[in-house]
């Protein structure tokens, strides 16, 4: 069955089958190779969570042509419990977001180039910018890196981080988004890639405007309210 045009909205993935969770995670991985977030064979991958069973992506693979059968389940101590391959050896990072939040069910880690720029020169990242970013993103962490992102370290080192925020930059090699689905840690990876590329062209322009308080707090309210409705739509529909 072709996947063109099944995946547009987040509530589009509700009560996956694990087959189909397979087949929506290498759409994201085409879609994150098609917006040249995951060149070549670089370590970028989504991951989905269910019941301590973790959906990661492999290694050394281009997340643009995987196939679901290329995929592995390993558990939250990264333990590979099936799969023909091997898992990223970035997982640790996705299993550190796991324990440290409930509220999410998903993580990308991607290399898109503008984000690049912004952790090559350990950029901070102003809040109070953009309205798409206030009011589905939030604060945005920048981490230093002193370990290989392979390494259990760095992912303990994260864990603070993770527990405040649902996009982290990390110095010289990319970015972590969380949703409460795959669509939803997607797309705040894109927007977390538009942001990075105000922030670089802006520098063109001049100096950045920023909302002011009150704006920040009409923001803050209509982000509740936005908050509020959708919780009521998952009762309603279950």
């Amino acid at each position: 069955m072709s996947t063109q045009g099944r995946w547009g909205s987040s509530q589009d993935e509700r009560n996956l089958s694990e087959r189909d969770l397979r087949e929506l995670m290498c759409e994201i991985g085409r879609r994150m190779w098609v917006k040249d977030m995951a060149p070549a064979k670089r370590e970028t991958s989504p991951a989905a969570w269910t019941k301590k069973r973790v959906l990661a992506t492999p290694t050394f693979i281009c997340k643009g042509f995987m196939k679901p059968a290329d995929l592995v389940v390993v558990d939250m101590r990264g333990n590979k419990l099936s799969g023909r391959r091997e898992p990223t050896s970035e997982t640790n990072m996705h299993l550190a977001a796991y324990a440290c939040r409930n509220d999410i069910t998903a993580v990308c880690h991607a290399h898109p180039q503008y984000v690049l720029a912004v952790a090559a020169t350990h950029t901070p990242v102003p809040a109070s910018v953009l309205m798409d970013v206030e009011y589905l993103v939030g604060a945005i962490a920048v981490l230093p890196t002193t370990e290989p992102a392979a390494t259990v370290d760095i992912a303990d080192d994260m864990k603070p981080a993770l527990r405040k925020h649902r996009a982290l930059i990390l110095s010289q090699h990319g970015a972590l988004t969380l949703g409460r689905g795959l669509i939803e840690a997607f797309w705040i990876m894109e927007i977390l890639e538009s942001l990075c590329s105000v922030l670089v062209n802006s520098r063109k322009l001049g100096k950045l405007k920023r909302f002011t308080k009150d704006q920040m707090s009409d923001i803050r309210e209509a982000q509740e309210t936005i908050r509020t409705g959708l919780s009521r739509q998952r009762m309603i529909r279950g």
